[in-house]
């Protein structure tokens, strides 16, 4: 897909998914998800796992449905949900080994929200893995931004402590935490 191949030239999803430690039985969401940016290859990955797709929006996650079934990708439940309300995921609590947040804290008001509900859904010693713009890219949104330190101290203020980081490409971050 063109527009795959354009995503991936400002993030990789591949490339961040070899930095992390998966294993094929996991449990794990994308919370806003979108198209599926990450979700369809991190559910390849997870073959014997299951993988949520959570997003506020119908379109893409209509459109998710349609490539998840084109590329026979089987274990991704998807959910239309607002991820800023108290568990907004719908999810059980202690039900994850993973929750992705790629690209979303930059377009929401209430971030602590998210982080508490990833908090909530996440199995003991879960992990938490957040993706956003670098501060200092010169591509990306003009506003919005959040700073790793702010989003490591939002984690610590909700009991996540940092496990990895590391810059993806140049114009992201990424920051692991365990719960």
């Amino acid at each position: 897909m063109v527009l795959e191949k354009k995503q991936n030239e400002f993030l990789d999803p591949e490339k961040v998914l070899d930095q992390l430690e998966l294993h094929s039985d996991m449990v794990a969401a994308e919370f806003g998800c979108g198209s599926g940016g990450f979700l369809i290859p991190l559910a390849k990955r997870l073959e014997d796992g299951l993988v949520y797709g959570i997003d506020i929006l119908e379109a893409p996650l209509s459109a998710l449905k349609s490539r998840s079934l084109l590329e026979n990708v089987v274990n991704i439940r998807l959910i239309r949900s607002n991820l800023e309300k108290p568990r907004g995921s719908t999810l059980t609590d202690f039900s994850l080994d993973l929750v992705f947040v790629p690209n979303v804290l930059f377009q929401i008001d209430n971030k602590n929200g998210i982080i508490n509900e990833a908090y909530r859904i996440l199995k003991p010693n879960g992990k938490l893995i957040i993706i956003d713009w670098l501060p200092q890219a010169a591509n990306g949104p003009e506003t919005g931004r959040i700073a790793p330190k702010e989003v490591k101290e939002m984690a610590r203020e909700n009991k996540f402590q940092l496990e990895k980081e590391f810059q993806t490409g140049k114009y992201h971050y990424c920051l692991v935490f365990k719960k």
